[in-house]
């Protein structure tokens, strides 16, 4: 009998987004931040989404377009 060595190809099984990486950032009031990421509440971002504040973006990290729109509006 012999045996033979089966390579399995290097598959990420994972899905699109297994972890919690948000795919864009939203704007969301400043004090609502840091209570957020601490006690897990939710905040509600400008363009209205609700959820809890789970990464912090890196410098050229996507922004939501809505949000955008409506702080641009905001500025004037």
């Amino acid at each position: 009998m012999s045996t033979q060595t089966i390579e399995r190809p290097d598959l990420d099984e994972r899905t699109e987004q297994d972890d919690d990486t948000p795919k864009v950032f939203h704007y969301v009031k400043k004090d609502r931040i840091a209570e957020s990421a601490v006690m897990g509440t939710h905040v509600v971002a400008l363009c209205g989404e609700i959820f809890p504040v789970t990464k912090s973006p890196k410098p050229g990290s996507p922004v939501c377009e809505k949000c955008k729109k409506v702080y641009a509006k905001l500025k004037k």
